[in-house]
């Protein structure tokens, strides 16, 4: 807040018209934090909204009420990001505007297909569209029809992002929809559909009721990137993909099978060689997920991997993902064949073996990212090996049980690092030491979840508080023998934390979240500091105590909270309706995205006065009922 009101006593000496223009640069938050520090501020706020050129709004998901006033005419906005969980096919006319050439709306369980219809309709010149979890609330629905107008309307469009199953449309209809979308599209990523209606929209067939020679016209011959989430990669889809998009440069595909795919609906060696036949890749990405059954590209092994190597010497990123018959050799392939290579992300490698790091010196690799995730049989001559790529920024290495203190010794000399999980290894109290000696003061997100000798100590090993800090993630869950002295340990530190994570911690328990709730990063920052998401889930000590100190004004820029709500709902409803864009979640689900798939660097925007603004003039009675609910004594266990 002192930030804020040292920002606005400066602006408001300036001219209206050049006050006017440094205002329309900021983002939202930052518009209605320097709102609260002045009259002349907010007179200026108040008009700003009618020429604001982006409104990008993500943190918390408004009403239409609340969102109505910030959204006035405005024929000069061009991107509009909003978080719509809370809004539904009423609020369409609100968001959808003819002016617009980006448009990003996340969330949209509670909308129809009218959304698409209307955004086809009216944003004729929108370059970039994403859309979210569309109709995914039960009685609404997605029909053909909307599509075909999206793409019909939307002539310019060069990226899109339908991230909702599709896998219901009709079929034929399905391949005739895209036949109408723009030749400009460049970039295409789907939630989910079928891979036979993948390879019928892209397979140049005859159509019904034609002559045997005539051929459909190529569809997407602009496309460059393609992302996909379908039922079972097969050779058929592979083959089709690398044959008809002849612009590809990025190809991401993943499947999530429901029972073990038979040979024809399987990527065998014969469809990999297909893969990159016009040697235009750049990024290749093939992942099988256990979402629903333990399964593995079984078909897949060394043969494959050499038949596709001669033509991968461009390749800059490669992601494979359950590749159980893929061993070092097949590996090692990959590295001395992509010279270009920067990231490496193996998940399921079950043969991969220290071997295939052993002479990576030699090579001219300069890998910045590197994953090697559920790889039991690597050591920690691996990591030692990996460790001459001085430029590495994200190391994973979750569920890697055998890697122990060697591996942090090797690690610390990575000075550059950013991202470093570990969750689930062998490492000790005294290991986590060198962290703190080498990387610790670049590091942006740090995860030890589920490492089972770490105990309070850990956080005096890793933390100097007389040291500058930049982590912002921290995952400690999982940890059984972390209590609440070692939390008071991180308070004490002062580490400017965005994200904690501390679910399944069975010591944890009220004292912690006083010490958090009472945690000063600087002397600007209110009490709570920085935290936007704290996930407590099944923390066994917590109580009804904690939840006096998750209520107002602790904790002021906290968006996601994690605790246990079925022991005392009544206690979660009531904490949930006295701090509206507060998403609390008490089923155990995992809060925010996939966090670690990039770097997760948040702005410390001062999302209170945000808040505050918003509910200005509105009543005290979800406090009172949550203090009235405290004080009948049930405890939370």
């Amino acid at each position: 807040m002192a930030n804020s009101e040292a920002a606005g006593g400066a602006l408001e000496q300036l001219p209206a018209a050049l006050l006017a223009t440094i205002m329309t640069k900021l983002d939202v938050s930052s518009i209605r934090s320097l709102a609260s520090t002045c009259t002349t501020i907010r007179s200026c706020a108040s008009q700003i909204f009618h020429f604001l050129p982006n409104f990008h709004l993500l943190d918390v998901a408004l009403s239409i009420n609340l969102l109505r006033p910030l959204l006035p005419p405005n024929p000069y906005l061009r991107s509009l990001k909003v978080d719509c969980s809370k809004l539904d096919d009423s609020s369409i006319e609100h968001l959808v505007r003819p002016s617009l050439h980006e448009i990003s709306l996340l969330n949209c369980a509670d909308f129809s297909g009218r959304l698409l219809s209307l955004i086809g309709g009216q944003c004729k010149d929108l370059r970039s569209l994403y859309l979210g979890c569309v109709a995914e609330k039960r009685g609404r629905a997605v029909h053909i029809s909307n599509l075909e107008e999206l793409l019909c309307g939307c002539t310019e469009l060069k990226t899109l992002s339908l991230m909702f199953d599709i896998s219901l449309f009709p079929r034929y209809n399905f391949a005739r929809a895209w036949s109408l979308a723009s030749e400009n599209l460049t970039s295409l990523e789907i939630g989910y559909v079928s891979s036979v209606m993948v390879t019928e929209l892209l397979s140049p067939n005859v159509g019904p009721h034609q002559p045997p020679n005539h051929l459909q016209p190529s569809i997407l011959p602009s496309l460059q990137r393609l992302c996909l989430s379908v039922d079972y990669i097969t050779d058929t889809m592979v083959e089709t993909v690398s044959k008809c998009l002849i612009n590809l440069t990025h190809l991401d595909l993943r499947d999530a099978p429901i029972i073990e795919p038979r040979v024809t609906f399987d990527l065998t060696n014969s469809g990999f060689q297909q893969i990159n036949q016009r040697g235009k890749l750049k990024h290749l990405s093939l992942v099988r997920s256990q979402e629903f059954l333990i399964t593995y590209f079984k078909r897949v092994n060394d043969l494959g991997i050499l038949l596709m190597a001669d033509r991968c010497s461009g390749m800059e990123s490669i992601c494979l993902g359950g590749f159980c018959r893929v061993t070092d050799s097949g590996f090692k392939t990959i590295l001395h064949s992509c010279s270009t290579l920067y990231k490496l992300r193996v998940s399921h490698g079950m043969l991969l073996t220290n071997l295939v790091f052993l002479d990576i010196s030699a090579t001219s690799l300069s890998l910045t990212h590197v994953s090697l995730r559920w790889c039991n049989l690597l050591r920690n001559q691996a990591v030692i090996s990996l460790a001459s790529n001085l430029d590495l920024r994200v190391l994973d290495l979750r569920d890697c049980r055998n890697l122990g203190d060697e591996a942090l010794q090797a690690i610390s000399t990575l000075h550059k690092l950013k991202i470093l999980l570990l969750d689930g290894s062998d490492i000790t109290d005294a290991g986590l030491s060198y962290l703190r000696e080498g990387v610790i003061g670049s590091l942006v997100s740090l995860s030890i979840r589920g490492c089972k000798r770490l105990t309070d100590k850990c956080i005096s090993a890793l933390f100097d508080p007389s040291s500058k800090q930049e982590l912002q993630e921290l995952d400690l869950s999982n940890l059984p023998n972390l209590s609440d002295n070692g939390i008071f340990s991180l308070a004490k530190s002062r580490v400017p934390i965005l994200e904690l994570r501390m679910r399944q911690c069975p010591l944890i328990g009220d004292t912690s979240i006083m010490a958090l709730a009472s945690m000063q990063v600087d002397d600007h920052r209110s009490h709570g500091s920085s935290l936007r998401v704290l996930d407590l889930y099944n923390c066994g000590g917590i109580t009804s105590l904690s939840f006096r100190w998750l209520k107002n004004p602790y904790f002021p820029r906290l968006r996601w909270l994690g605790v246990t709500g079925s022991v005392n709902r009544d206690m979660v409803d009531a904490l949930a309706r006295s701090r509206p864009f507060l998403h609390v979640a008490c089923h155990g689900e995992e809060l925010g995205t996939d966090h670690w798939d990039g770097l997760y660097m948040h702005d410390n925007e001062e999302m209170d006065e945000l808040e505050q603004w918003l509910l200005e003039g509105g009543d005290e009675s979800d406090d009172e009922e949550m203090e009235e609910v405290e004080n009948n004594g049930e405890m939370v266990e």
